[in-house]
């Protein structure tokens, strides 16, 4: 018995690494690219689990994250860590309710983005920098340019 026991463990360890037991299915979703505009978030399509907006912005490649926050706020930030950006590495990767850096490893509660800036915590996209709605978030295609720069190395793939 207790070897059908070990061997039980051991195939549900390995299904867990290969990330087949993934929370709800619905962590680390990327939406479809856009495209040199503004992005647009609806308010309805977020969860506990941050979705990820691609943008092609002048020929660069940039992310938005988008997550609703503990607390029941929407919270957003450009998918890459203040420090390791450069590395190209620098971005994150929902793990529970922690975001993970790829480059360094440190993990970031859901609630500290957008709140907690410097340091290895991602970017954050404050108030003063996108519109907020009843039902949407809209992040300007200026900012997203102003962006650019801490992208510039990036290699999510």
């Amino acid at each position: 018995m207790n070897r059908h026991r070990g061997i039980l463990v051991f195939v549900m360890l390995l299904a867990a690494a290969s990330g087949l037991f993934a929370q709800s299915g619905a962590l680390n979703v990327v939406k479809p690219v856009i495209a040199d505009q503004d992005l647009v978030i609806q308010i309805a399509e977020l969860t506990e689990n941050a979705v990820f907006y691609p943008v092609d912005i002048e020929g660069a490649r940039i992310e938005v994250l988008a997550v609703k926050a503990p607390d029941g706020t929407i919270r957003t930030a450009f998918n890459t860590c203040q420090v390791c950006y450069a590395s190209g590495r620098g971005f994150y990767k929902q793990q529970g309710t922690v975001l993970v850096c790829q480059n360094c490893g440190k993990r970031f509660r859901i609630s500290q983005v957008e709140v907690r800036s410097g340091g290895c915590n991602p970017v954050p996209i404050f108030k003063n920098n996108k519109t907020v709605t009843d039902t949407s978030i809209t992040i300007s295609k200026d900012l997203l340019i102003e962006a650019k720069a801490i992208f510039a190395r990036w290699k999510r793939g």
